[in-house]
């Protein structure tokens, strides 16, 4: 029987808290920083918790957290 491997692109994006749900890093918080508010590049700061409509797919592509 095969094992169930974890999709490696998402795991990359995203990590489980220890309560199972997933978090991520927001995008665009890299370079051209200027042009942005200092609200918005502290809003990119944070990590975000995934909304629960998205959570059942995220489970499936990541099976071993």
């Amino acid at each position: 029987m095969p094992k169930i491997k974890t999709n490696r692109a998402a795991a990359k994006r995203f990590k489980r808290t220890g309560s199972g749900k997933f978090v991520y890093s927001k995008s665009h918080a890299n370079h051209i920083l200027g042009k942005k508010t200092r609200k918005r590049k502290r809003s990119l700061r944070q990590s975000h918790l995934i909304d629960k409509t998205n959570v059942r797919e995220l489970r499936l592509l990541m099976p071993n957290g």
